[in-house]
C-alpha cells in the first residue's frame, strides 16, 4: 500500500500491474462501495496485473484513508463531487491524464459524478451492481437515519444484518472476507458517506451522453440492484455490454471473481 497527502488528507491507495514488455499498462481505476476498502478489488488487481496498471484507493474515511479533520462525527457529510475530486487529485498526483474507471454499488455512482465532473479524462466506464437514479425521500430518511446509527452502535449489527444481500449465504468464503471487511469500516466515515449518498443527483440523463465503452455488470440473485436496474443503464448507455453473473448477489466480483475478470477483459479490449 501506498500513501499521498493530497486535499487535506491522507489517501491509502494500491497500484500494481504493467505490460509483458515492461512498461506500464493502460490504467485502470476501481472504486470500493460501502461500507468496504480497496482491498474488495484484490482478484481483479492480481488478474489484471499483466496487462495494466490498476489503482485500487481507499475512498476517504475508509481503509487507509483519512477524514478532514473539523468537524464532530454527527456533522460530517462527504459529498460524492468531494469523493471525485480525490480521485481526480489522485490521479495527478500519480501522473495519469486518462484511465478507464469502475465502481460497485457506491462506487459505481462515485464512477458517474466522476464522469460527470471529468469526462475528458476517462476512457471507458464499468458500472457493477449500481443505479444512476437520485436518493427518494424515503431513502434520504434511510440513509441519515442509519448514519446515525453506526455513530451510536458501530457496524457490527448492520453488518450482520446485510450479509446475505451483499453476499448471497451460499457463496461462504466470499461472505466471511465481506463481513470481515464490513466490520472493520469506520463509522465515521461510512457514516459521512451515507449523508453525502443521500444527497447525490440524479446520473440518468448524464448516461446517455456518455461517449466511451461501457460494462454494466450485475450479480443475477442481487437484492440491492436487481437485473432490471441494470438493463435500464444497459438501455441508456450509447456504447454498453451487459454481463449478468449468475449465482451471484451484490459482490460478483467476489462471488465469482473468474466470470467477472473475464468481462472486464473484453471491456478493456474494447476501449483498447
Amino acid at each position: 500500500m501506498a500513501t499521498a497527502q493530497l486535499n487535506g488528507i491522507t489517501i491509502g491507495y494500491d497500484d500494481t500491474g504493467s505490460s509483458a514488455d515492461g512498461n506500464p499498462g493502460s490504467p485502470l481505476v476501481l472504486v470500493h462501495g460501502h461500507p468496504f476498502d480497496r482491498s474488495m478489488w484484490t482478484p481483479q488487481r492480481t488478474a489484471l496485473a499483466a496487462t495494466h496498471r490498476v489503482i485500487t484507493p481507499d475512498l476517504r474515511g475508509y481503509g487507509a484513508s483519512t477524514l478532514a479533520p473539523g468537524a464532530s462525527a454527527a456533522a460530517r457529510t462527504t459529498g460524492f463531487a468531494t469523493f471525485a475530486e480525490d480521485i481526480a487529485a489522485l490521479m495527478d498526483h500519480l501522473g495519469i491524464r486518462e484511465f478507464a474507471l469502475g465502481g460497485l454499488s457506491m462506487g459505481g455512482q462515485i464512477v458517474m459524478e466522476c464522469y460527470r465532473l471529468f469526462p475528458e479524462r476517462i476512457t471507458g466506464l464499468l458500472l457493477a451492481d449500481t443505479f444512476p437514479a437520485a436518493e427518494t425521500p424515503d431513502g434520504k430518511v434511510f440513509r441519515n437515519s442509519l448514519a446515525d446509527r453506526l455513530l451510536a452502535e458501530g457496524m457490527k449489527g448492520y453488518a450482520d444484518e446485510v450479509r446475505d444481500k451483499m453476499v448471497a449465504p451460499y457463496n461462504t468464503e466470499a461472505s466471511a472476507y465481506v463481513h470481515r471487511m464490513m466490520l472493520a469500516a469506520p463509522p465515521e466515515g461510512a457514516a459521512a458517506a451515507l449523508r453525502g449518498r443521500a444527497e447525490r443527483p440524479d446520473y440518468r440523463a448524464l448516461l446517455t451522453r456518455v461517449g466511451v465503452p461501457s460494462l454494466v455488470v450485475v450479480g443475477r440473485d442481487d437484492a440491492f440492484t436487481p437485473v432490471a436496474d441494470a438493463k435500464a443503464m444497459h438501455s441508456a448507455l450509447p456504447d454498453s455490454v451487459l454481463h449478468i453473473v449468475e449465482s451471484a448477489a451484490h459482490m460478483p466480483n467476489l462471488e465469482r471473481p473468474d466470470e467477472f475478470n473475464a468481462a472486464l477483459r473484453t471491456w478493456l479490449a474494447r476501449i483498447s
